[in-house]
């Protein structure tokens, strides 16, 4: 019991001397990373609302929707 004791003793100090002050993000890094999420969701939908990816998805679903069993 007491090996078992010293084992979780150490390795709760070794997790506490990893998280070091620059464990979590600031608000100006969740803003940052909040807005470049943004932008890559814009520039998904418009490439998948473009004619030819919208053509090819609805290609796909019809002909899955077509398959034979």
């Amino acid at each position: 019991m007491r090996r078992m004791w010293t084992r979780t003793r150490r390795t709760l100090q070794a997790l506490r001397r990893g998280a070091g002050a620059d464990a979590g993000m600031t608000t100006s890094e969740y803003a940052v990373g909040t807005i470049a999420a943004c932008a890559f969701a814009a520039v998904l939908y418009k490439v998948v609302t473009s004619g030819a990816v919208s053509g090819a998805l609805q290609s796909l679903v019809g002909k899955a929707l077509d398959a034979q069993f």
